[in-house]
């Protein structure tokens, strides 16, 4: 069970924030809400009061409060602070170092991680002070769960939404630091059951001070300046798997090929291209404690054309030549990692695949998926978890629930 200190930004979003208490409950976690005085004027300390069963904290200046429980007790009796929503204003606040009232003061004074979900209009967001300001929070190490993208309350279209409450509580890196025994996982599980599940037990132990490089995506080999060969990696699996480690802890770093999915928070990102680039990125990332090698990389590469090829022509002539196989090449690298992890996209002989290249590659563990559906632009991934103990047979989940089983089995393997 982790501790919230959960600070409620004014902005429509915040009614959001009931909801996202309630999640916290149900996983069996304590929330201390604090509501700013832009919150109470779209949700009431009552409703949050009833939903946290904690006394809800609203002025800086309540003599009681601060008799029984001051402000810099509230801000060390967390495991973790969450500022949902974040608004520009107070954004700029902490950027500033600002301590003006309960909320801000709170966050100056705290010595645990803190998370912020903002949530504004899309010119806010945009604003080059709001970017400015939340450079700063990241390097001063505050997490940052990117806004969503869509239609907002004022009309307008683009990123800037707060997501909804059950994404932001699968980016949240509750500590464990308080609970030293790791607790045995429920089973993964699929469709209406999962919303049972608590994937908050991912997190009884931890991976802080580790360093996690994950690939995701395709990669794209040129034929010509606008043909490319690719495949139909969506990305989506690794991108859950760097957001899992990195809520365990982990420093990731996250070479992604050509996809368009948001950089998870506290995750650094290098966007590549093709399998050279890859395999280059990979190598000057090193050394790392774990290396989980979810892309897609292509087998095959040509020599680009350096015009484009007309129709007219007929069927060029490709010659191809092998790629870097990277997941080979760390196999019996200098700097291995001291987990290396493959993944295997199958559509036939799944397992004994699998277990081929486990053997070929000096890999530690294939984690194989039958690909033969549409998985690989789909959101469930249903896996054989190969190691030199034998196969582990997952039952089909959500990638982001397949992500945080596989950093468990990750954190049991190495904490």
């Amino acid at each position: 069970m982790s501790r919230v200190l959960l600070i409620v930004g004014g902005g429509i979003a915040a009614y959001k924030a009931s909801e996202l208490v309630r999640l916290l409950r149900k996983e069996g976690h304590e929330v201390t809400p604090v509501l700013t005085e832009g919150g109470s004027h779209f949700v009431t300390p009552m409703s949050l009061a009833a939903l946290a069963e904690s006394p809800v904290y609203t002025s800086l200046w309540d003599l009681k409060d601060e008799a029984e429980m001051g402000h810099i007790q509230l801000s060390r009796a967390a495991d973790l602070v969450l500022v949902c929503p974040a608004t520009a204003d107070l954004i700029a606040r902490m950027a500033g170092g600002h301590a003006n009232d309960l909320a801000t003061t709170i966050l100056l004074a705290t010595d645990k991680p803190v998370v912020i979900a903002p949530a504004m209009n899309v010119r806010m967001w945009q604003h080059e002070a709001t970017q400015a300001n939340i450079a700063t929070l990241r390097q001063r190490g505050v997490t940052v769960i990117e806004p969503d993208e869509g239609p907002m309350a004022c009309g307008e279209f683009g990123p800037g939404r707060l997501p909804e409450p059950v994404e932001i509580l699968a980016q949240l890196p509750f500590l464990s630091s308080a609970r030293p025994e790791p607790v045995e996982r429920p089973p993964l599980t699929s469709g209406a059951e999962q919303d049972s599940a608590s994937p908050s037990s991912a997190r009884t132990a931890s991976l802080r001070g580790k360093h996690i490089l994950v690939t995701a995506g395709p990669t794209h080999e040129p034929i010509d300046p606008v043909r490319v060969i690719a495949n139909r990696s969506s990305g989506k699996q690794g991108f859950a798997i760097a957001a899992a480690a990195a809520q365990a802890g982990a420093r990731v770093t996250l070479i992604a090929g050509p996809v368009s999915l948001p950089t998870p928070g506290g995750v650094a990102r290098i966007d590549v291209e093709t399998a050279q680039q890859m395999a280059d990125a990979v190598e000057n990332a090193l050394p790392a404690d774990v290396a989980i090698l979810v892309a897609a990389v292509a087998d095959w590469k040509v020599e680009a054309a350096s015009s484009k090829l007309k129709k007219s022509d007929g069927p060029p002539a490709l010659n191809f030549t092998p790629n870097p196989d990277i997941l080979a090449i760390l196999g019996q690298h200098p700097d291995r990692p001291r987990l290396l992890i493959g993944f295997a996209a199958e559509t036939h002989e799944v397992v004994a695949n699998a277990e081929a290249k486990l053997r070929s590659k000096k890999a530690d563990w294939i984690v194989a998926n039958d690909v033969s559906g549409d998985v690989m632009g789909g959101s469930h991934n249903r896996i054989h978890l190969v190691t030199g103990n034998g196969v582990e047979d997952w039952p089909e989940a959500a990638k982001e629930e397949v992500a945080r089983h596989l950093v468990d089995r990750i954190i049991q393997e190495i904490a």
